[in-house]
C-alpha cells in the first residue's frame, strides 16, 4: 500500500508541474513560449516581436540579442511611459530573467524590435530566429506571423 500510495504522490507531482505546450522550447533553465511577430503593411521597414520566457532555475540569465534573416538590425527593445509619453529605447545590457520568473515580451513593454525588415510579414508566415541568452546560450525559435490586430494590446507607433 505505501508503494501505491508513494507512486501515486509521484504521479500527482508531475502532473501538477506545469507541463511544455507542444510550442514551448526547453534550453537549461528556460522555457521560451509562443513566439509571433505581428503582421506589417506593404513598405514597412519594421516589426515587433512577442514571447514569453519563464526561467525555472535558480540563477537569472539574460536575453542578450538575437538574430533572423528577415531583418537587417534585430534589437531587444524596452517601451515605457515617461511623463505621459511612451519612449522606446534599446536595451544595450539585455534583458534580465531573473530566476524563478517569467517575462513576458508584449506590447507596450519588452518586445523584440525587427529593423530594416527585408520583406513585409504576412499572416500566416513562419520565421526562424536564434535567441542569445548569456547563460544558456542560443536557442532557435520559429516565430509565427499573426495579423495586424493581433495581440492584448494595440501597438504604439515605433519612429526610427
Amino acid at each position: 500500500m505505501r508503494i501505491f500510495v508513494a507512486g501515486f504522490a509521484l504521479l500527482v507531482a508531475v502532473f501538477a508541474a506545469q507541463p511544455l505546450s507542444a510550442h514551448d522550447i526547453a534550453k537549461g533553465d528556460l522555457v521560451i513560449s509562443a513566439p509571433w511577430l505581428r503582421a506589417t503593411p506593404a513598405g514597412a521597414e519594421v516589426a515587433a516581436g512577442y514571447l514569453t520566457i519563464t526561467n525555472k532555475g535558480l540563477s537569472a540569465d539574460r536575453l542578450v540579442s538575437f538574430s533572423t534573416e528577415i531583418s537587417g538590425q534585430p534589437e531587444v527593445h524596452e517601451m515605457s511611459n515617461e511623463g505621459g509619453v511612451m519612449k522606446m529605447r534599446p536595451l544595450k545590457n539585455g534583458l534580465a530573467i531573473p530566476a524563478g520568473a517569467t517575462v513576458k515580451l508584449q506590447s507596450a513593454g519588452y518586445h523584440l524590435m525587427l529593423m530594416k525588415l527585408k520583406n513585409p510579414l504576412v499572416a500566416g508566415q513562419r520565421y526562424k530566429a536564434t535567441l542569445v541568452f548569456e547563460k544558456a546560450g542560443p536557442v532557435e525559435v520559429e516565430f509565427e506571423v499573426r495579423a495586424m490586430g493581433a495581440g492584448q494590446q494595440k501597438s504604439h507607433g515605433h519612429n526610427h
